[in-house]
């Protein structure tokens, strides 16, 4: 190879030509047409080919540019073989190329990277473990690391050195990158406790998030709200703060409903028999109020001796057998999930009535289907509480003050 640049040189000098000069340009063209060649063959021909597939593993690596990347090697390797060819220094040059050589390497390595992010979203796994901020810190590793390398490669100094001397800056670096190092020990934390994922309705009031998690990455998380805003939480904040993750009830396969009637307490009373009798009447409560009636009845010969007056003996309630209608009622409900708590409840009464809190959980998770279930149930109780001779309790309005005016 010497003795024909020497040949070469020999000629260029007869000639009047700089040698130095020609060996550059064709260096430089041969670099040029390296590149020409690689895109050609690796980015449109191999790229056609990737497209006919049915793999999606190709395409991923072609839409991350993965090809593209990979064509910058062929220039940065012939200008590496031809630096004698180049001006200057030879070993300043080659430094100097070694340097693009691995600038080129760290970012095919990062397309790399983020093709597998986007193929990982493909596995059911991924939706457990948040993929997106372990490919960042990831890459974060991997650019720290290149940079050292390019840096010492360009000084000539030994990778160790440069790292003993960052270590005297630690530091600064630590309060530089304090967010950082932060987002990354959340970024673990969220993962091994599993606190998080892709999916989950969370509410973190204190950043007015409600919603959907769409996306976690390394410094935020993502939370797409009800009324489709959205709100990006740093990671670490979401790790000291308080949030509530509703992931528990879609596992369930349940949705609590937790509501209450109140009744207005002056509509209160005992039974009588003939309101016994018209209870009877209501098929869901037929053969419960013939067996409490019979109880009853039987509990009051032994023990009552005058039982024509109702506070005499046990008796039964209008309010306590609508609590009964309404167990029975929720019981052969299609939609109400027998399985999980189930309870009707008499709260302590307060100014408004006394609460009979409706506390079960509905088989359809899904939020429009909750609410319809949820709403189908109290317009029925709400329209047959006047059939147990009770009332809901409202608050006067401008009618009833109206009503009272024109009363005589």
């Amino acid at each position: 190879m010497s003795e024909v640049w020497q040949q070469a040189e020999s000629w260029l000098a007869v000639h009047g030509m700089t040698a130095w000069f020609v060996r550059l340009i064709a260096v430089l063209a041969l670099a040029a047409l390296s590149n020409i060649v690689t895109r050609q063959v690796l980015v449109r021909w191999i790229g056609g080919l990737i497209r006919t597939t049915r793999t999606k593993a190709d395409d991923v690596l072609l839409q991350r540019n993965v090809l593209r990347r990979m064509a910058l090697l062929a220039p940065v390797i012939v200008l590496y073989y031809g630096a004698d060819a180049l001006p200057g220094d030879l070993e300043m040059v080659r430094q100097v190329v070694s340097a693009a050589l691995l600038l080129v390497l760290l970012m095919v390595t990062g397309a790399v990277i983020n093709a597998f992010q986007d193929l990982s979203g493909d596995f059911a796994s991924a939706s457990e473990v948040p993929i997106k901020s372990y490919a960042q810190i990831v890459k974060l590793v991997v650019y720290i690391l290149g940079g050292l390398m390019t840096v010492a490669v360009l000084t000539g100094r030994s990778p160790w050195v440069l790292m003993s001397g960052i270590g005297a800056l630690m530091a600064v670096i630590i309060l530089v990158f304090r967010d950082t190092i932060l987002n990354i020990v959340a970024s673990i934390t969220i993962t091994a406790n599993r606190l998080v994922r892709v999916g989950d309705w969370i509410e973190a009031p204190a950043f007015g998030a409600d919603g959907d998690v769409i996306d976690i990455a390394l410094h935020t998380v993502k939370v797409q709200n009800w009324d489709k805003t959205i709100t990006t939480i740093p990671t670490y904040k979401l790790v000291e703060t308080s949030f509530k993750n509703w992931r528990g009830m879609s596992e369930s396969g349940g949705r609590r409903i937790k509501r209450a009637l109140y009744i207005d307490m002056s509509t209160i009373r005992l039974c009588d028999v003939q309101m016994l009798e018209r209870f009877e009447r209501f098929e869901l409560l037929a053969e419960g109020i013939r067996q409490r009636r019979a109880e009853v009845e039987r509990y009051n010969a032994e023990h009552v001796t005058e039982a024509q007056e109702l506070i005499n003996g046990r008796r039964l309630t209008n309010v306590g057998t609508l609590r009964a209608y309404i167990i029975a009622y929720l019981r052969q409900h299609p939609n109400i999930h027998q399985d999980l708590t189930f309870l009707v409840r008499q709260l302590a009464p307060t100014p408004q009535g006394l609460p009979i809190e409706i506390y079960v959980f509905t088989r359809d998770i899904e939020w429009v289907k909750y609410e319809e279930i949820q709403a189908d149930i109290f317009d029925h109780l709400l329209a047959v509480v006047p059939m147990f001779e009770l009332r809901i309790f409202q608050e006067p309005t401008g009618a009833d003050f109206t009503a009272l005016r024109e009363s005589p």
